[in-house]
C-alpha cells in the first residue's frame, strides 16, 4: 500500500478520496496525521487546474513525500460559471459552508429548474518529490435545488442534484456519491494516467 499525503485540510474531501484511491493501493494520510505545519496556501491560480497543482506542490516541499490535492467547486451556467473556483469563499473571507449556500440560493432566486443547470468540477493533482506530476479533471454535471436537502457531504452537496438523479448529493448514499461525483470522476481519470505512467 503506497501511502500519499493529502494537501487538503478537508475531512470529508479525503474520505471521499481514500473511498476510491485504496481500490488501486494508494493510502491516504492527511497534514495532520503525516507530521506537516499547517500552513495556509493561498488559492490565487486563474484555474482549479492552478490551484490544485499549487496546493500539492507546497505540501509535498513540506513533507518531502508523494502529495495529493484536490481543488473543486460548483459552476452555475445562470451565473456565467460562477462561483467556479471561488466556491469555498463564495460568501466573504469569513465565510463556511453554510453561508456559501446561503448566497448561492439567493443569487438562483426566482429561476427556473431548466436554467439551474450546473457542474461539479474536480481537479485532483499528484506531485512527487521526483518532479513528476499528474493531473486529473472530473466533471458532474447535474441541477442546483430550490432548496437544501439532505444531511450527507459537505460544501455544495445539499443543493446539487446530478443528472439522472432526483436526490441531491447530500441525500445519496456515500457509494452513490463516489461513483457517479466529479471527485469520482477525476480519481478515475488519475488511476488511468498511473495505470499508463503518466505517457
Amino acid at each position: 500500500m503506497e501511502t500519499i499525503i493529502a494537501a487538503s485540510q478537508n475531512r470529508g474531501k479525503i474520505m471521499e478520496m481514500e473511498a476510491i484511491t485504496k481500490e488501486f493501493g494508494m493510502h491516504i494520510l492527511s497534514r495532520g496525521e503525516a507530521g506537516v505545519a499547517d500552513v495556509e496556501i493561498i488559492e490565487d491560480g486563474a484555474t482549479f487546474e492552478e490551484n490544485s497543482l499549487k496546493k500539492a506542490r507546497e505540501i509535498m516541499k513540506l513533507c518531502g513525500k508523494a502529495t495529493i490535492a484536490d481543488d473543486s467547486g460548483v459552476m452555475v451556467d445562470a451565473l456565467n460559471g460562477g462561483p467556479g473556483i471561488f466556491s469555498a469563499r463564495y460568501a466573504g473571507a469569513e465565510c463556511d459552508d453554510k453561508k456559501n449556500r446561503v448566497k448561492l440560493l439567493r443569487e438562483m432566486e426566482g429561476v427556473p429548474y431548466e436554467k439551474r443547470t450546473a457542474k461539479f468540477v474536480s481537479v485532483i493533482s499528484m506531485v512527487y518529490p521526483c518532479g513528476k506530476e499528474i493531473v486529473a479533471r472530473g466533471v458532474c454535471e447535474g441541477h442546483i435545488a430550490f432548496e437544501e436537502r439532505g444531511t450527507g457531504g459537505f460544501g455544495y452537496d445539499s443543493l446539487f442534484v446530478p443528472l439522472g438523479y432526483e436526490k441531491t448529493f447530500a441525500e445519496l448514499a456515500p457509494s452513490v456519491k463516489n461513483a457517479v461525483s466529479h471527485r469520482a470522476n477525476a480519481l478515475k481519470q488519475l488511476k488511468v494516467k498511473l495505470e499508463k505512467g503518466n505517457d
